[in-house]
C-alpha cells in the first residue's frame, strides 16, 4: 500500500503547538494554525522572527514569542512540535528531543522527520476537507486546495444545517436514516453550476456575435464597398500595423495579468492626436471582442468566480455607460483640457502599476463594497480609454485573492463593461479610424487565448513595470505636446 497515512481532525481547543524558527516557513505554519482556529495555543522559538509574525504576536495573545534558540525545556507541556528552520542539526536535535518524550513532530519539506503532515485544508463553513499527498509535492495538494475551494459553493453551510435538522428530526433507524440522507443528497453535485456556466457562455457568444455583426454591417452598408475595399487593401495606412503591434501586446500583457490593455492602448492613440471620444470608443469596440474571447478563455480553464462576477459586471456595465456619455460631453467642447485630464489619469495609472508591481501580497481579507469598486472601475475605464484593470484587479490582488481568479473574473466581467461602453460611443459618434480598430481586434483577439494560458505564470512584476513605463512615458509626451 503506496500511502499508509490515516487521516484525522484534531480538536485544538486544548493543544499547544511549538514551532521552532520564525521565518518565513515558521510564519505560514503560525497562520496555518491560526485560520483553523484563532485561538489555538502557539509558542514560537526563534533567534529571528519575521515582520508579519511579530504583528501576528502583537495582536493574538494566545501566540507567544520567545527569541533566543531553542532549549529542551520548551518542550515542556507541549502536544506537538513543528520544525521550521533552515538549519538540518538543529532539526534533527528537536525531532529526537521531541519523540524521546513522546511528542509528535511536523518538519517542514522533510518528510522523514515527519509523524504528521499538515496537509492542504479546504474551509466552507462547517465542511472541512484535509488534502495531503503523502509529503510528495505540497504544490499538487495546494492546488487541489484551491481547486476544491472554488468548486464547492460558498452556502454549503446552509445545505449542512438543513441536512443536519433532517438527521435529527429523522423518526427511522439508522439505515433508514441513511436511505433517505443518500437519496436527498443524490444531486448535490455540480450539474447546476455547470448549467448556469454555459448559459453564461452563451450569453457572452451571443451578445459578442451579435455586435459583431452590427459593427461589420454598419461598415459595408454605409461605408465600405467592393471597389472601396479592394482600394483599401492596397492602401492600408501604417497605424494598422502599428495598432496591429499595440494590441497584440496589450491584450497578452491584460490577460496574463489582469491590466494594461486600455491605457496601454490610449495613451498610444494620444499621441497619433485621435479626437477623444474616438479612442476610447475605438478601444472599448475593438477590446470587446479581445476581452470576450479572453473571458470566455477564462472559464474554459476555470478561472472564474461567479459571485464576485456579478457583483462587478452589473455595477461596471452603469459605471462605463456614466463615463462615456461624460467624455463625449466633454471631448466635443473641452478637447484640449479633456486632454490633459486624461493624460494625468493615466500616468497616475502607470504609477499606481508600479506601486502594485513592488507590493506584497497580503493575507486574505474580506472585500468591501464590491459593487462600488466595479461602478468605479467602468467609470473611470471609459471616460480614460483604460483603467478597469489597474483599478479592479490590482485592488483584488491587494486583499490577497489568488491571481488566477482575479485576472480570469477581472477579464470576463471586462467583456461586458465594454459592450456598454461600446454601444454608448457607437450610438452616439458612431464608428471612425477603422484600421485602428482593426489592428486593435485582430492583436487582442489573436493574443487572448495564450494570454489565459498564462495567467498567473507571466512574470508579474516584469510585465506590470514594462506596461506602467510605457505608459508615463507617453502620457508626459502628450502633456509636453499640449501645453
Amino acid at each position: 500500500m503506496a500511502n499508509t497515512l490515516f487521516p484525522i481532525f484534531l480538536k485544538t481547543e486544548t493543544a499547544h503547538f511549538l514551532i521552532v524558527g520564525g521565518g518565513n516557513v515558521g510564519l505560514e505554519k503560525t497562520e496555518t494554525l491560526l485560520r483553523q482556529n484563532p485561538n489555538i495555543r502557539i509558542t514560537v522559538v526563534a533567534t529571528y522572527f519575521h515582520a508579519n509574525l511579530k504583528e501576528i504576536v502583537q495582536q493574538n495573545s494566545n501566540v507567544i514569542a520567545i527569541e533566543r534558540a531553542f532549549d529542551e525545556n520548551d518542550l515542556i507541556d507541549k502536544d506537538y512540535v513543528i520544525i521550521a528552520t533552515d538549519k538540518p542539526k538543529v532539526n534533527l536535535e528537536v525531532r529526537e528531543l521531541a519523540r524521546s518524550k513522546g511528542i509528535k513532530v511536523n518538519a517542514a519539506d522533510q518528510p522523514d522527520l515527519c509523524d504528521f503532515y499538515l496537509g492542504s485544508i479546504v474551509n466552507k463553513g462547517s465542511l472541512k476537507i484535509a488534502i495531503s499527498t503523502n509529503g510528495k509535492s505540497p504544490v499538487l495538494a495546494k492546488r487541489m486546495r484551491e481547486y476544491f475551494t472554488d468548486v464547492i459553493p460558498d452556502n454549503i453551510e446552509d445545505n449542512l444545517t438543513v441536512l443536519n435538522d433532517f438527521r435529527n428530526k429523522h423518526k427511522g433507524n439508522f439505515a433508514e436514516k441513511l436511505a433517505d440522507l443518500n437519496k436527498i443528497t443524490e444531486n448535490f453535485a455540480t450539474k447546476p453550476q455547470n448549467k448556469e456556466n454555459r448559459k453564461l457562455k452563451q450569453l457572452t457568444f451571443v451578445l459578442a456575435l451579435s455586435f459583431l455583426m452590427l459593427f461589420t454591417g454598419y461598415g459595408l452598408s454605409t461605408i465600405v464597398t467592393v471597389s472601396d475595399l479592394k482600394y483599401g487593401l492596397s492602401a492600408i495606412p501604417n497605424e494598422f500595423y502599428g495598432m496591429l503591434l499595440i494590441g497584440f501586446l496589450a491584450q497578452l500583457v491584460d490577460g496574463a495579468v489582469g491590466l494594461g490593455y486600455g491605457v496601454t492602448c490610449a495613451t498610444s492613440m494620444m499621441l497619433l492626436g485621435i479626437n477623444l471620444p474616438a479612442i476610447s470608443g475605438s478601444i472599448h469596440t475593438a477590446e470587446m471582442f479581445s476581452s470576450g474571447i479572453s473571458g470566455y478563455s477564462h472559464y474554459k480553464f476555470g478561472n472564474v468566480n461567479k459571485k464576485l462576477f456579478y457583483w462587478l459586471a452589473i455595477p461596471g456595465v452603469f459605471g462605463a455607460i456614466a463615463g462615456a456619455l461624460l467624455l463625449i460631453y466633454l471631448g466635443n467642447k473641452y478637447q484640449t483640457i479633456a486632454y490633459i485630464i486624461l493624460s494625468i489619469y493615466t500616468m497616475i495609472i502607470g504609477v499606481r502599476l508600479i506601486i502594485l508591481a513592488f507590493r506584497k501580497l497580503n493575507r486574505k481579507k474580506k472585500i468591501n463594497y464590491t459593487g462600488f469598486l466595479g461602478f468605479s472601475g467602468g467609470f473611470l475605464d471609459a471616460f480614460g480609454g483604460g483603467g478597469w484593470g489597474p483599478i479592479v484587479a490590482s485592488t483584488l490582488l491587494a486583499k490577497g485573492r489568488r491571481s488566477s481568479y482575479v485576472v480570469g473574473t477581472v477579464s470576463l466581467a471586462e467583456f461586458f463593461v465594454t459592450l456598454a461602453a461600446a454601444i454608448t460611443f457607437f450610438s452616439s459618434i458612431g464608428i471612425s479610424h477603422w484600421y485602428i480598430i482593426l489592428g486593435l481586434i485582430l492583436g487582442g483577439s489573436i493574443a487572448a487565448p495564450f494570454a489565459a494560458k498564462l495567467a498567473g505564470k507571466m512574470p508579474q512584476k516584469m510585465a506590470l513595470l514594462l506596461v506602467a513605463f510605457l505608459v508615463i512615458v507617453f502620457s508626459l509626451r502628450v502633456l509636453v505636446k499640449m501645453i
